[in-house]
């Protein structure tokens, strides 16, 4: 996997529920985005990298699963300015899956919610998008 030379930052955002273990929705995060910094913030998860080769588990899995229409779609859906986001199922993160999910009421638990940000974000699509 090559990964391209473009400055981002990527957020993750993830709801804890009462009845979930903040560590465990914590390592979801990091099972998911190995390259990122995390920390509880009330109610919530967050983390944040500057690096795209946190998006690397995820890349080798839209690359192996073929499903870079569906990644695309949620990406240029969601597309505001050089800001994009999508959803990944909480739950299937905590076991090391990736599964993106349309709609938030996917994931019962609550998604993790994906933000790329990127003054060359059509870069960052166009790479996810002729994954290779």
């Amino acid at each position: 996997m090559k990964i391209p030379n473009i400055n981002c930052k990527i957020e993750m955002i993830c709801p804890i529920n009462l009845s979930e273990d903040p560590e465990k929705v914590k390592q979801a995060i990091s099972n998911v985005f190995p390259f990122s910094e995390t920390k509880k913030e009330n109610f919530s998860i967050k983390a944040q990298s500057k690096e795209l080769r946190s998006f690397e588990k995820i890349y080798d899995v839209i690359l192996s699963n073929q499903s870079q229409k569906s990644y695309t779609r949620n990406l240029e859906d969601n597309l505001d300015n050089n800001n994009t986001w999508f959803f990944l199922n909480k739950q299937a993160a905590f076991v090391e899956k990736v599964v993106i999910c349309d709609d938030a009421e996917e994931s019962p638990l609550g998604p993790i919610k994906v933000i790329l940000t990127s003054s060359n974000i059509d870069g960052i699509i166009d790479w996810i998008a002729f994954a290779n």
